[in-house]
C-alpha cells in the first residue's frame, strides 16, 4: 500500500511511503477494504492535512471511533501528531497500529522507535530498533539510519545513567540581555571576555572585564573591529593582544567567509586595522570559527574546502611571520566537525561533530594530541552537556575547571545567553597556570623590547618564543607537570633567566608576576685577566637553569639549555670576561660547601671552554655558604642560596 508523504521536509512522514501488509489474512482495515463510512472521513482528513492538519486529526479521530481497526487512519493521525510535536500521541498510534496489525510492515517499528527518541525513552527505542534489524528490511539506507540511531540511543541511555550533577550559572545581566549572545573567548588570565552579541540583524563583539570576581557591563568592541557589517566567530590570544575573527560576504573576500586578524597595542590602548588573513588561511569556500594556541603561533578553524566542514590547522614559525598551508586534522569524519577551541596545554582540543556516537544532532567532544602528534579517539562530553539538541562550541578556563557555552536554557535573560559550569574531572585538559613578564632596562627603568623564551627541560623543545612588545610585558603560559625555563635575551644585554618547577605534585598553580632588569652589556676591557683580584662591572645574574646531582659537582644534563645561552652571550660579545660564582646552603661543614662550591663554578667553566670558549676569558670562585640569599632555615630558602651565578669582570 502506498501512503501521500504529508510534509516533504519531515522525515517521519515520507516513513509512511511504502508501508504495506505482509499478511494474507488481515482482521484489520486499510483504506483498500475499509467500510465507506470510515474511508470517508479518512479522505476528508487528507483532503485538511495541508490547510488545517488539527482539524485533519479531528477527522482521522472520527474515522477510528467509527471502525478502531482501521490502520491507515492511526497512521495518518500518528503522522500529523508527530508534526505537531504531540510525540507521546504520535507513539501511542503506531504502538496501536503494531497491536492490531503486527505483521503490518516492519518499518513501523522504525518509526515508533524515532517518536520514542523525541521522548527520550532510549531504552525502548533501542528495543524497537533491535526488533526492526533482526527483520532484515530489504533497505540499506533505512538500515544504516537505524543502525545509527540504535548506537544513539545505547549512548544516550548509559551517558544518563551516570550523568555527572552539573549546575549551569548564567553569566548575569552584565553580559547577557534579552538579545542573543553566544561565541564566547578569554583571555588566559581569565580577565577579559570577549562575545558575540546580535541586535536585529547586526553582529557585533562586546568586551568585558572581571574586577572583584564580578564581570564589568559589556561594552561594545567598537571600530576598527566592529561595522555597519556582521562580525562573529573569533578567538583572542592567551595574552589579549590578537584577535582573529570571521567576517562574510565583504568585497575583498576570497570566499563566502574568512577569518581576519588585529592586533591590540597596549600603549594606545587600540586595535589594528583588521586584514583579511588571506592565502593560504582562506579560500574560495567558507572559513570560520578560528581558535588561537597559547603561544599564537598555531590556528585552529574550520573550513569547507573539503565540501564538509572540516578542522584544519596552521602554523606559523614566530608573530608576523606567513601562515603555513593548512592542514586537515586526522580525527575529522565524512559529517561535520566544528567549533574547535584548543586549551593552552597546547594538546586538549574540544570540538562540535555529528560524525560520531552521541545523544543526537551535533554533539561536544574532546581529543588530546600525542606525543607523535596524531590524535586520541574523540571522547563525548556525555550528558547533560551534550543533548538531543545542537551543541555548539565551548570553551575551557587556563585551569581547566571552568567551561563557557551559549545556551537558550530556560531561566535566562534572553533568546541565547552565556553560561559557565564546571567540567566534569575527566574531561578536563591538563591544568595550566601563567607568567606575565615584565621586562625593563635595569639602568633606566623604561620598558625593554626583549626575546623571551620558554623551554621544557625535559624535552629541550620550545614552548614559547617571543621578539617582544613596545611594553615590555609577556603572558606565557605553562602546562602543570612539566620544568621549564626562561630565558630573556635583547642584543647589548645580559640575559636574565628563571626555573618553573610544575612538575612535582604540589607545584604552584597560582600566576607567576616576574619582572625582569636586563643590565646593558659593561663597556669591554681590551686586557685579559690579569689580576688576583679583576675588578667586578656587573651585577650578579643567576644561572637559574644550572642543575647538579646532589653533593656533586656533576652537571646534570638539563642544564644544557642554560649553559648554551651563556656559550652564546660570549659568542656575542668575544671581548667580554667572566667569572663563576658557586655558592652553597650551610647543611655540612664549612670547608666542604666551599670546595663544593669551587668545584661547581670550575665545572661550568670546563663546560663553556668544551664549548668554544677561550680559558683565559674565564674565572671560577667558591664561596661556599659565606653569600646567602635567603634563610637557611627553610628549605626553600635553602635552594635559593644554592646557586650558581655569573658576573662580568675586568
Amino acid at each position: 500500500m502506498r501512503y501521500h508523504c504529508i510534509f516533504k521536509m519531515i522525515a517521519i512522514s515520507c516513513m509512511i511511503i511504502g508501508l504495506h501488509t505482509t499478511s494474507m489474512a488481515q482482521d484489520y482495515y486499510t483504506r483498500e477494504n475499509a467500510p465507506k463510512k470510515a474511508l470517508k472521513l479518512l479522505q476528508k482528513g487528507d483532503q485538511l492535512v495541508r490547510l488545517n492538519p488539527l482539524t485533519a486529526i479531528e477527522y482521522y479521530t472520527k474515522a477510528i471511533n467509527k471502525e478502531p481497526r482501521f490502520v491507515d487512519a492511526y497512521l495518518m493521525r500518528a503522522d500529523l501528531y508527530y508534526v505537531q510535536k504531540e510525540f507521546a500521541l504520535s507513539e501511542q498510534d503506531f504502538q496501536k497500529v503494531l497491536e492490531i496489525a503486527p505483521d503490518f510492515d516492519v518499518k513501523i517499528f522504525y518509526i515508533l522507535a524515532v517518536t520514542q527518541y523525541e521522548q527520550d525513552k532510549y531504552e525502548e527505542a533501542g528495543a524497537n530498533l533491535r526488533i526492526f534489524l533482526e527483520k532484515n528490511y530489504d533497505n540499506q539506507r533505512l538500515i544504516r539510519k537505524a543502525e545509527g540511531l540504535l548506537a544513539t540511543c545505547e549512548f544516550a541511555a548509559e551517558s544518563i545513567k551516570n550523568a555527572p550533577d552539573i549546575e549551569y550559572h548564567n553569566l548575569g545581566e552584565n553580559i547577557n540581555t534579552p538579545m542573543p549572545e553566544y561565541l564566547p573567548t578569554l583571555t588566559a588570565d581569565g580577565q577579559t571576555l570577549i562575545f558575540t552579541r546580535r541586535v536585529g540583524r547586526q553582529e557585533d563583539f562586546y568586551i568585558s572585564e572581571l574586577k572583584d570576581s564580578t564581570w564589568s557591563p559589556a561594552a561594545n568592541l567598537g571600530p576598527p573591529i566592529n561595522t555597519y557589517e556582521n562580525e562573529g566567530a573569533e578567538t583572542i590570544s592567551a595574552d589579549g593582544r590578537t584577535l582573529v575573527y570571521t567576517v562574510c560576504n565583504r568585497r575583498e573576500d576570497y570566499g563566502s567567509c574568512d577569518l581576519y586578524i588585529s592586533e591590540f597595542n597596549k600603549k594606545t590602548q587600540n586595535w589594528s586595522k583588521p586584514r583579511n588573513m588571506g592565502r593560504p588561511v582562506n579560500s574560495a569556500a567558507w572559513e570560520s570559527q578560528p581558535s588561537l594556541s597559547a603561544d599564537g603561533l598555531t590556528l585552529y578553524f574550520t573550513s569547507s574546502r573539503n565540501k564538509n566542514k572540516d578542522i584544519f590547522v596552521s602554523r606559523r614559525a614566530y608573530k608576523g611571520a606567513r601562515w603555513s598551508v593548512p592542514e586537515k586534522l586526522g580525527f575529522n569524519t565524512a559529517d561535520s566537525e566544528e567549533g574547535p577551541f584548543i586549551h593552552a596545554d597546547g594538546q586538549t582540543m574540544y570540538f562540535s561533530s555529528t560524525g560520531y556516537v552521541g545523544m543526537g544532532k551535533a554533539d561536544l567532544f574532546v581529543t588530546r594530541q600525542q606525543p607523535d602528534g596524531s590524535w586520541s579517539e574523540p571522547q563525548n562530553l556525555g550528558y547533560p552537556i551534550n543533548t538531543k539538541s545542537h551543541e555548539g562550541a565551548l570553551i575551557v578556563s587556563l585551569d581547566g575547571k571552568t567551561a563557557y557555552f551559549a545556551s537558550d536554557q530556560a531561566g535566562g535573560f534572553g533568546a541565547v545567553d552565556l553560561y559557565s559550569f564546571e567540567l566534569p574531572p575527566s574531561l578536563r585538559p591538563l591544568p595550566v597556570t601563567y607568567a606575565r613578564i615584565l621586562i625593563y632596562d635595569a639602568a633606566t627603568k623604561e620598558p625593554l623590547v626583549a626575546s623571551s623564551t620558554v623551554i621544557d627541560l625535559e624535552t629541550d623543545s620550545v614552548l614559547f618564543s617571543s621578539k617582544g612588545y613596545d611594553d615590555g610585558e609577556e603572558l606565557i603560559c605553562l602546562p602543570l607537570q612539566r620544568n621549564y625555563s626562561l630565558n630573556v635575551r635583547k642584543q647589548g644585554y645580559l640575559f636574565h633567566s628563571e626555573n618553573f618547577a610544575l612538575k612535582t605534585e604540589n607545584s604552584q598553580a597560582e600566576p607567576f608576576i616576574i619582572k625582569v632588569y636586563l643590565q646593558k652589556v659593561p663597556v669591554p676591557s681590551s686586557q685579559p685577566i690579569a689580576s688576583a683580584q679583576p675588578k667586578v662591572v656587573s651585577k650578579p645574574v643567576v644561572l637559574k637553569n644550572v642543575f647538579f646531582k646532589t653533593g656533586s659537582a656533576e652537571l646534570v644534563s638539563t642544564s644544557k639549555t642554560e649553559l648554551q645561552q651563556l656559550v652564546a652571550l660570549l659568542s656575542e660579545n668575544p671581548t667580554m670576561q667572566m667569572q663563576i660564582n658557586g655558592h652553597t646552603d650551610n647543611v655540612g661543614a664549612d670547608m666542604d660547601n666551599l670546595r663544593l662550591s669551587e668545584a661547581r663554578a670550575n665545572a661550568v667553566v670546563d663546560y663553556l671552554v668544551e664549548n668554544g670558549i677561550d680559558r683565559q676569558r674565564l674565572r671560577a670562585k667558591g664561596f661556599g655558604e659565606t653569600q646567602p640569599v635567603a634563610d637557611n632555615q627553610s628549605a626553600a630558602g635553602r635552594q635559593l642560596n644554592r646557586r650558581t651565578e655569573f658576573v662580568v669582570i675586568q
